[in-house]
């Protein structure tokens, strides 16, 4: 199975929106935060709280997003959460609190002990409070009178574009207590333009690299008198001609994007001294084959390997209790996974795409799966899913073509949509009593599926749920089962023997069209409706037996039946067009 684009980036964006108090935010509800988003009507006074409670969940607010409140004219003071770890860029931009100049001091804009922004009659050689608490990504953009900045041990992170187009900008001292930089902090920066700051195609203020450019080696390895203990997000982004790289040990963190689109990377030595990879460290590093991951690392974020398709064999350390999402999408190179005995949640499309995958040990610890978690892996033969999933997620084994026999776990009350379509060797599936639902073609196209038991306790069997199940010739209805839905059993060719239950009232639109090989029906005397094109071009039906309580028959419902007798049925049915067209006389 080929995922399209549009698939892959749907993965990532399990964020969902919510309003609280008012303000809306985006959620996170693998993290359980909060960011603030677009509020353009918010006007006079707003506290922005440390929490908000959406449903059951608590999340905790930890940003301000770019744009949040901008234009919002009529806002003159807001309160920010002790919580707040980040504010984007232009968050309070044309707001009544940045236009009123009465809230700047010294070229600064404060809110409570947040650097927001920063004019020109900021002072040439300017020192951060102590006090300061976070400074906002851009704080200081495009600002041609700041020379040096001093930053206190109070800042933990220099966010993205801090600094960029400081064209007069000397130094910057960074405080052993930042523990991140975003990208592009120094861009078209007085720092940035001196030649004689690089070394090597890379840009390093004080002990940190912050960026590089296409000068570097094939062959890289940090030499510097002091050890390098920071890497800038996408600090390597794109450098086309990169092939090696050896990080050093002083190095605890590889951050967000840090090697993204290095198109001609080939091994990556990571030090066991690193505790996390960023999100999306090594995406799309399609030649990448050598990249080790240290056994004690705590994260690995999501997207890091995504598109790594030379990779062959990854062990993940027994730290990690998240495989997040797509973190190995489209690693179709993949030959073999170790997954952690302790893991607990694999999100979504975490091995998605992983063609090369043979087989897949889901630990017991296992509580969580994501929707396409196991997605195109096209020659698994064998997935046995652990006692603690409730719920098989939507698209969970779509695509996986050689997938012949799935163990699902007693307790289980769902198979989500799409969940095993395309799973063309699926010869049997035993699915558990408390079962209620079949998801939306579910068993889409499931050519070798013969023996399918349908539990008492389903109630609902969704549209196309065996839709193209060539193979499938027997199927008794469950007693709780009221509506048959939409093309259920459409082109089950092999289909001839059907057991209506005492129960089902409507058969739905296409629900047996062109299962060729039904000879006979008897439907259950509750029937009330029988849908459009229910039995359209089932050509060897020969015989139906209609319920007295039957009410009405849909549009072409027996259409090019050409084996069936038009039969009697009651007086009260009212029958559509065409519902007998093609049927013998």
């Amino acid at each position: 199975m080929t995922l399209s684009v549009a698939a892959c980036i749907s993965l990532l964006c399990t964020a969902e929106e919510a309003v609280y108090q008012d303000l809306r935010y985006q959620i996170d509800n693998n993290y359980l935060t909060a960011e603030v988003v677009s509020n353009p009507r918010v006007k006079g006074e707003i506290l922005i709280p440390e929490t908000i409670v959406v449903g059951q969940n608590r999340y905790t607010v930890t940003a301000i997003g770019d744009g949040a409140f901008k234009g919002c004219k009529k806002l003159m003071t807001v309160v920010l959460p002790k919580t707040l770890e980040r504010v984007y860029r232009s968050a309070f931009d044309g707001t009544g609190v940045m236009l009123n100049k009465d809230n700047w001091t010294d070229g600064c804009l404060w809110i409570d002990s947040v650097l927001i922004a920063t004019d020109k009659t900021i002072k040439p050689r300017f020192e951060v409070p102590g006090s300061a608490r976070l400074i906002a990504a851009g704080a200081f953009q495009g600002n041609k009178t700041i020379i040096r900045v001093e930053l206190p041990a109070s800042i933990t992170r220099i966010d993205h574009e801090t600094f960029r187009d400081c064209k007069n900008l000397e130094k910057v001292t960074i405080p052993e207590t930042v523990t991140s930089i975003g990208e592009d902090v120094f861009l078209g920066s007085g720092i940035y333009l001196n030649e004689n700051k690089w070394k090597k195609g890379a840009l390093i203020v004080d002990d940190c690299l912050v960026a590089t450019n296409d000068e570097m080696p094939a062959k890289y390895v940090f030499k510097n008198k002091t050890p390098i203990r920071l890497i800038a997000e996408k600090a390597f982004a794109g450098r086309k001609t990169l092939r090696s790289v050896t990080i050093p040990s002083s190095i605890t963190t590889i951050p967000t994007a840090a090697f993204y689109n290095c198109e001609s990377l080939i091994e990556v030595i990571i030090p066991q001294e690193v505790r996390v990879v960023g999100n999306f460290a090594f995406y799309g590093c399609g030649l990448l084959k050598t990249a080790t991951l240290p056994n004690e690392l705590d994260r690995l974020g999501m997207g890091a390997f995504y598109g790594c398709r030379n990779l062959k064999e990854q062990v993940l350390s027994e730290r990690l209790t998240v495989l997040e999402q797509a973190t190995f999408l489209g690693c179709y190179g993949l030959k073999q996974i170790t997954l952690p005995s302790h893991l607990k949640r694999i999100d979504n499309g975490a091995l998605a795409g992983c063609s090369g995958i043979e087989s897949i040990k889901i630990p017991q610890s296992v509580e969580f799966i994501g929707d396409m978690a196991f997605a195109g892996c096209s020659i698994i033969r064998e997935l046995t899913i652990p006692e603690r999933i409730s719920s098989i997620p939507k698209q969970m084994c779509q695509g996986c073509t050689r997938l012949y026999r799935v163990n699902l776990p007693e307790g289980l009350y769902a198979i989500g949509d799409e969940s095993f379509e395309g799973c063309l060797a699926l010869e049997r599936m035993n699915i558990p009593k408390t079962t209620f639902r079949i998801g939306v073609r579910a068993f889409r196209n499931c050519q070798q599926l013969r023996g399918l038991p349908l539990v008492e306790h389903i109630h609902v069997i969704e549209e196309g749920a065996f839709q193209e199940c060539k193979m499938l010739e027997a199927i008794e209805l469950p007693a709780s089962l009221k509506v048959l839905s939409k093309n259920v059993f459409n082109q089950c060719i092999n289909l001839h023997d059907v057991t209506f239950n005492s129960a089902l009232r409507e058969i739905g639109t296409g629900a047996f069209s062109q299962c060729r090989s039904l000879r006979e029906v008897t439907m259950n005397d509750s029937l009330q409706v029988i849908g459009e094109n229910a039995f359209l071009e089932c050509k060897n039906l020969r015989k139906v037996g209609f319920p007295r309580e039957l009410k009405r028959i849909g549009n072409g419902a027996f259409m090019d039946c050409e084996s069936l007798r038009q039969p009697l049925f009651p007086p009260q049915v009212t029958i559509g067009k065409n519902a007998f067209k093609g049927t013998r006389k």
